[in-house]
């Protein structure tokens, strides 16, 4: 069964020709439309017709408003309460939010507003939810585990919106595709629109892996291009690796003036903003002044709120960040009872293979506290306790 799928974005990305490749692939129309009326909105129409994309096959999702005066909901409120209040898997509700909210985010930072004063005014709020929804619906159908993307062609020239003649790529696109390769092929045209741009950036892990391709579909594009299909194809594949690398972001700093006591309180802030690891080293600078190099491991989506982080709670006025690809065991817990109370083991395995177990450290101290033994022999308890159970 497949579990991986692969976005190739040579003509870019939009959230039609994403849904129009899922279709293509495999994800039944009807399946879709079934799905998508558990969702508390009205007086449209999907519409699955194959097309011809300068010599390539695929398929072209349209979505149709029956009435002009439908009421559109393009404000986070709106689309909050929509999404929340549907029949939807809790799942799936989960990840439409969260894209629905990063690409609020992205119109609000690039535009000067609040959150709460956005109107996705390029994005119709129908047809925006039916892309993105039905996306994560089919992704979910196809039980896709895995999605990861090519580099991204923007296309060139520019864009009308509501805010006037734009450059493309437009702002809140070229927001939410920090980090990510991108390149220019000079198409005049916005080919990878807001929408492609935050399913991109939302839903790819960025996993480095092998795979067997299993299946191939085509999404197209509303627009013929000169020279190139206006496609997006989606490939479905089998890993071969056991298992995914996972692309992580490793950012650095060496700071000689600050303050020791201040990197208490960073360190709680970076991990409260998605940090991976964080951990501080000893070094020396020029002209031999004692420093400390802090080291951050991060995903992508966490990025930028580090850096900010770290620029505001430090005295640094220099931070360099790398890709780098990590490998790490699977990692379950399970809880036994003691004499002592309750404690959490970390159970660390690969392939179904334990590892290593270790004793959550929180559980040892909360024991330490309340029967005034040292932690060794609280954790000496837990082992004999846990060897007694097998």
């Amino acid at each position: 069964m497949p579990n991986i799928a692969y976005l190739d974005c040579f003509s870019g990305i939009s959230g039609d020709m994403f849904l129009g490749a899922l279709v293509d692939v495999g994800v039944p129309v009807d399946y879709l439309i079934d799905k998508l009326r558990l969702i508390n909105i009205s007086d449209y129409s999907i519409e699955a017709k194959k097309v011809n994309r300068n010599g390539i096959s695929a398929t072209k999702v349209n979505v149709h408003l029956l009435h002009h005066h439908n009421h559109q909901a393009v404000r986070w409120r709106d689309i909050e309460t929509i999404i929340s209040s549907s029949r939807l898997d809790n799942e799936i509700k989960s990840k439409a939010l969260d894209v629905f909210k990063v690409i609020f985010e992205a119109e609000a930072k690039v535009h000067g507003h609040n959150l709460d004063e956005v109107h996705l005014h390029e994005l119709g709020g129908i047809d925006c939810i039916v892309d993105i929804v039905g996306t994560i619906i089919g992704l979910d159908y196809l039980k896709v585990k895995e999605v990861n993307a090519s580099s991204i062609n923007l296309g060139s020239g520019t864009v009308k919106t509501s805010h006037g003649v734009l450059p493309v790529p437009a702002p809140a696109t070229a927001e939410l595709l920090k980090g990510f390769d991108c390149y220019n092929s000079k198409i005049p045209f916005e080919l990878t629109t807001p929408t492609g741009a935050v399913l991109i950036k939302t839903l790819t892990s960025q996993s480095f892996f092998q795979f067997k391709i299993k299946s191939i579909g085509y999404g197209a594009g509303g627009k013929d291009l000169q020279n190139q299909p206006n496609v997006l194809r989606l490939i479905l594949g089998e890993t071969t690796n056991n298992k995914a690398e996972e692309l992580v972001y490793v950012i650095e700093t060496n700071i000689d003036d600050m303050n020791p006591q201040y990197y208490e309180p960073l360190i709680d802030k970076l991990f409260e903003s998605g940090a991976k690891d964080v951990f501080i080293e000893q070094v020396i600078m020029k002209k031999s002044r004692p420093a400390v190099k802090l080291t951050v491991i991060t995903a992508l989506n966490s990025l930028d709120e580090i850096i900010e982080k770290i620029f505001t709670n430090t005295t640094t006025i220099g931070i360099r960040f790398y890709k780098a690809y990590r490998d790490t065991l699977d990692r379950t817990i399970k809880c036994i009872d003691t004499k002592l109370g309750q404690f959490r083991i970390k159970v660390c395995s690969r392939d179904g293979k334990i590892m290593n177990e270790s004793i959550e450290y929180e559980d040892l101290l909360k024991a330490h506290l309340k029967h005034n033994l040292p932690i060794k022999v609280i954790e000496r308890t837990v082992w004999d306790s846990l060897k007694g159970m097998t």
